[in-house]
């Protein structure tokens, strides 16, 4: 089995989740000690995304989606999930420059090449074994010197939800609960500023880091 087909297999529980989980998904941007991340983070993001035509990985319910339109010159947000697309076009995009389009990433190769790609939340629920292929990827899917743009969660005790389990190769697990009860054993990493720029050495110029209190925000171009 090649490395994307094991991260789709290993990726199928994943999207039972958040199917699932859809309609309680943007309760976790109610925590009222994240809210002055949450306002950096949107600034910092519609900052980078002016003006650019935008590829959004794995939107979920287009809270991110919402934020990045207000700026950019057009957006195409994509996801596996159909659930939370529903959620996601249901939003307000007063520009009309978002389109929707499900999609499973591994599969995914847009005609048009991007000139950005933002991945929201993403990156901590790929393994590290798989990860350089998950990076390689998204290279693939935006034109030669692109931006890419990966945001996700700090591992903040007392906010976070806490770590279950480590496998062998390091990778840290969570138990979710839903709102009816059902729990999950959910893959999520916690990279730090090092780990980012390993894992892209080599692939990408230009690597930035901006580590908020309970975010990260990691930004790079493709190679030329």
């Amino acid at each position: 089995m090649s490395r994307i087909a094991e991260a789709t297999s290993m990726n199928t529980k994943l999207t039972e989740y958040y199917h699932r989980r859809a309609a309680e998904y943007e309760a976790i941007y109610h925590k009222p000690e994240r809210q002055s991340d949450l306002l950096e983070a949107a600034g910092l993001l519609q900052e980078i995304f002016r003006d650019k035509n935008v590829l959004e990985i794995a939107c979920g319910t287009g809270f991110w989606t919402e934020k990045i339109a207000r700026t950019a010159q057009s957006v195409l947000a994509t996801d596996i999930n159909e659930s939370v697309l529903e959620i996601a076009r249901s939003k307000d995009y007063p520009r009309r420059n978002v389109r929707f389009e499900a999609a499973d990433l591994y599969n995914f190769d847009p005609a048009d090449k991007a000139e950005a790609l933002f991945g929201g939340f993403i990156w901590s629920h790929i393994s590290l074994e798989t990860l350089p292929d998950f990076i390689n990827k998204a290279g693939t899917m935006v034109a030669p010197g692109a931006t890419i743009v990966f945001m996700d969660n700090r591992y903040v005790q007392g906010s976070s939800t806490p770590i279950a389990e480590r496998d062998l190769a390091g990778n840290t697990y969570q138990m979710r609960r839903l709102n009816n009860g059902d729990t999950y054993r959910v893959l999520k990493n916690f990279p730090d500023r090092e780990t980012f720029e390993n894992a892209l050495a080599g692939k990408a110029e230009g690597l930035q880091f901006v580590a908020l209190s309970y975010f990260w925000i990691g930004v790079y171009q493709t190679l030329p």
